[in-house]
């Protein structure tokens, strides 16, 4: 182990430290003033060690300047760790010392984009076979070049073939002679084609340069333009509607808890997170769905990466189907179908998953499919928390305030996994079986006891022994008892004769 000599900034006027005799009493005294007395620290272990000195003498003020200087470096190199680790969670290694843990990639971002990229991909015609949904798909700044370079491109060739024609017809020979007939009256170049094509493909149609009868080429060309533009049209518009009206945008008020909590609810373990809607317009039909992502490894020792789960939100008794007028919280009962039946706290601490819950729905304004969605990480599952009641009852309507959306409190809650609490459960409604029955069963037992008693009752009687019967009244008592009642005292019948 590696030991390093540093200088303490504060130290008392003397110290003394004994230190292995060399000879007979001897004792080594540091005198630690000006800047004297030089330790070894071990920085792995934390304590101080020291080593035989012999007394030396007072370095001087260039010595003294080296171990400030050397000083400074030490804080200058830990306050640089200390920036490089922070924001990085901690775990305790084999020895108790802190290490970076690596954070886990996401599956599904927040927002909801799917952190996925697709690579060499060698068969890439299959986007030409399906063009519409290729433009539409593409991000904004793409589909604009997209948009004007196909208006651009057809206006600019078909006004290269307008000019064609006129400059193979001769047209342009003759523009000061009034007895030619053009093509295309008044193109005299190529930017006078190229304003007619646009007018042409526009139908603007401004009356200063028109068709004549003349030029049967340019009449096929006029129709040809005319039919292609029209398409040209319908595909780009039809484009820029559909990506405009896309319902991605309704789900940016589609808002999700930014953490999922596990507590108690009817004594079980739930999984909890909680959905609202920013927009008074509903969703119709909103469905709710849960994956658990996770990697593992089968018993044939394939690894599965980003292996996906399903978790029940209530598929079975139709609670995954919402009515989102208000925000709700959304469960998951951990019984023994559940993937977290075994995860207690300590080990949800531990956990590399994610949780990507899904909402789907038609726009009630549009009609369109839409489909929201979000994450959580083992770290953003908060253990024994509850969410906070965020609706009242106001004068004539609820209100709801999205303020205390994303806040929890915690609760009481076991840090067991469900398996254990269930067992244990079990345990307490077995003790409580075994012991009502073991008390039914003690019930024949006395019965047979008081049958019994009224003949060994007889042969104590004789002997002046006292008789004890559990479970009946002997007509004594019940003398006693109506004399009582009758404000009068009733004895024994032998006992009045005697």
């Amino acid at each position: 182990m590696a030991l390093e000599n540093s200088v303490f900034p504060s130290r008392p006027d003397s110290l003394s430290l004994p230190v292995e005799e060399k000879g007979e009493g001897e004792e080594v005294e540091v005198a630690t003033e000006a800047s004297a007395g030089v330790f070894n620290v071990s920085e792995e272990l934390g304590h101080v060690v020291t080593t035989e000195t012999t007394p030396s003498p007072p370095p001087s003020a260039k010595v003294n300047r080296s171990f400030q200087s050397k000083l400074a470096e030490r804080e200058a190199n830990a306050n640089q760790r200390i920036k490089k680790t922070q924001g990085t969670e901690k775990e305790r290694g084999r020895f108790g010392w802190a290490r970076a843990r690596r954070k886990r990639q996401r599956y599904v971002e927040k927002n909801g984009r799917c952190n996925v990229q697709h690579g060499n991909m060698r068969e890439t015609y299959r986007y030409l076979t399906d063009i519409f949904t290729t433009l539409v798909d593409l991000n904004w700044r793409c589909s604009l070049f997209v948009f004007v370079m196909a208006y651009a491109v057809t206006w600019l060739f078909f006004g290269a073939i307008w000019y064609l024609i006129a400059y193979c017809r001769g047209d342009l020979d003759h523009l000061e002679d009034e007895t030619w007939t053009p093509c295309v009256n008044n193109v005299n170049g190529f930017i006078s084609a190229f304003l007619f094509s646009i007018e042409t493909e526009t139908t603007i149609g401004y009356g200063h340069r028109v068709i004549t009868d003349q030029c049967p080429v340019g009449t096929m060309l006029l129709l040809l333009q005319a039919i292609l533009g029209s398409m040209v049209n319908a595909f780009m518009v039809g484009c820029m509607f559909v990506k405009i009206s896309q319902p991605n945008k309704r789900a940016e008020t589609l808002v999700f808890s930014k953490h999922a909590v596990i507590s108690l609810r009817d004594d079980k373990l739930c999984l909890m997170f909680r959905v609202g809607d920013l927009r008074s317009s509903h969703i119709v039909g909103a469905n709710m769905r849960a994956k658990l992502i996770k990697s593992k490894q089968t018993q044939e020792g394939e690894f599965i990466p980003l292996d996906q789960t399903d978790i029940s939100v209530g598929f079975e008794t139709g609670d995954d189907r919402l009515f989102l007028v208000s925000p709700l919280v959304i469960s998951h009962e951990i019984d023994a179908r559940s993937a977290f039946w075994d995860m207690s706290q300590a080990q949800l601490e531990k956990e590399d998953f994610e949780i990507v819950v899904i909402l789907e729905g038609m726009v009630e304004a549009t009609g369109m499919t839409c489909q929201a969605r979000s994450s959580y990480l083992a770290e953003e599952v908060l253990w024994g928390h509850r969410f906070s009641p965020m609706m009242s009852l106001a004068e004539g309507f609820f209100d709801v305030d999205y303020g205390a959306f994303h806040h929890t409190f915690e609760v009481d809650t076991p840090s067991c996994s469900a398996r254990e609490l269930s067992l244990a459960a079990a345990r307490l409604d077995a003790h409580l079986y075994w012991s009502i029955s073991s008390r039914l069963d003690e019930e024949p037992t006395l019965a047979n006891q008081a049958a019994k008693q009224p003949d060994s009752g007889s042969a104590n009687s004789k002997a002046g022994e006292p008789t004890f019967i559990v479970g009946e009244m002997t007509d004594i008592q019940e003398q006693s008892g109506l004399g009582e009642l009758n404000g009068s005292v009733a004895t024994d019948q032998s006992e009045s004769e005697a």
